[in-house]
């Protein structure tokens, strides 16, 4: 038997591989960490790319907004607004420090800064949105252009596949006329 330009798995060991769906091809642990490393490779370059391109299209009060945003939507927010709130309400309460109270329930103050807040907080928010759907929608665009291409690939592979299958049908049916050829002729051979 001549040099084998592929390895050969053997039979105990191929049970304990898994394989590529739909090939039967055998894939070890190795093979897998490869994939998935080239796999995250080429992902985080992909990001690296729309990140810098976010980056320079984003203008400094775009920026300040997504920060505002981020920060308008965190847990941090959420408690540090909540003990201001508590502590606004408490201060204007307590009678211990009434001399003090410059909001006197029902704390019509409070009530004209939450609705600043709101008021500002709200666009600012919807800025960043809209903003992080035309990335999402950027992002898509690149993964349908991958897929797209992948998808091209594969059908190369199919038709180079199948051109290499008639090749293999023709080859076949001529080795198999040469066999029959060749016992046509042994059997003339042995009748004579």
């Amino acid at each position: 038997m001549g040099k084998r330009n592929y390895y050969v798995l053997p039979n105990e060991l191929r049970e304990e591989n898994a394989t590529i769906e739909g090939f039967e091809i055998p894939l070890n642990e190795d093979d897998a960490r490869r994939i998935d490393r080239l796999v995250r490779l080429y992902e985080s370059k992909i990001l690296t790319q729309v990140d810098e391109e976010y980056d320079k299209k984003t203008s400094w009060s775009d920026k300040l907004a997504d920060k505002i945003a981020a920060f308008g939507g965190s847990w941090m927010f959420l408690c540090i607004f909540g003990a201001v709130l508590g502590f606004w309400i408490l201060w204007n309460s307590l009678s211990i420090t009434h001399p003090f109270h410059f909001d006197k329930p029902p704390f019509i103050l409070l009530n004209l800064c939450l609705s600043f807040i709101a008021a500002f907080q709200a666009p600012i928010i919807m800025m960043s949105q809209n903003r992080q759907a035309a990335r999402d929608k950027h992002e898509s665009i690149i993964d349908f252009a991958i897929n797209y291409k992948a998808e091209q690939e594969i059908d190369d592979m199919q038709s180079h596949l199948h051109r290499i299958e008639g090749k293999l049908m023709q080859l076949e049916k001529l080795l198999t006329a040469l066999h029959d050829g060749e016992s046509a002729q042994a059997r003339v051979r042995q009748s004579n």
